[in-house]
């Protein structure tokens, strides 16, 4: 059994670091874009299926609180945590509306949508950054795979080279941390990082 944890924790290793190598100024790109969107008075709107929706309620809470430096709060919104939202328009119009409904209503021009989906083909996830993108915002795919249909409709995509979606999520929390970093050091304590 150890032997098969081993296994698994070097894997996680050897995906995140090539994720790394593939996706490094693409972060930096995304860090640059939620920095100016914020510092703009926009507010980031996150969302995703199951461990992805997880992963945007962990993302927007780090905005909305705090990631580590005490810092005033910045406006991110999880839209996977309006369960009458989302049973509404899943009941009343369809499960892939759950996203873009949302979008249409809370969207704004220079905001940032950032749609997470392991399989990049999520048909909820693209169609609200389709949305997303005929309304002026600012669109950011977290994928997996080879990216998907997600990867080509957004902005900024980043994708995880893998199919294993445990793996996937691994590298995307890691990247959602350095980024919430980043823009904290960049709003709050070195404004001049590069």
């Amino acid at each position: 059994m150890q032997d098969y944890i081993v296994k698994i924790f070097k894997e996680s290793n050897r995906v995140k670091e090539a994720f790394l190598n593939d996706n490094l100024s693409k972060i930096a790109e995304v860090i640059n874009v939620l920095t100016t969107a914020l510092k703009s008075g926009h507010k980031i709107l996150i969302f995703g299926n199951g461990g992805s929706a997880a992963d945007a309620q962990h993302i927007a809470a780090e905005f909305v609180n705090r990631f580590i430096i005490e810092r005033p709060p910045l406006p991110a919104i999880a839209l996977t945590t309006d369960t009458s939202i989302i049973t509404s328009i899943g009941n009343d119009y369809d499960f892939n509306e759950i996203f873009s409904k949302q979008i249409r209503a809370l969207g704004q021009a220079g905001d940032v949508a950032w749609g997470i989906s392991t399989s990049g083909n999520s048909p909820n996830v693209l169609k609200a950054l389709e949305i997303a993108k005929k309304m002026g915002l600012v669109t950011i795919g977290f994928t997996g795979k080879d990216g998907g249909a997600v990867a080509k409709a957004v902005d900024y995509s980043i994708h995880v080279s893998s199919a294993n979606t445990a793996r996937v999520q691994e590298a995307h929390i890691v990247a959602s941390h350095v980024i919430c970093e980043l823009v904290d050091m960049r709003l709050f304590q070195k404004p001049d990082l590069k």
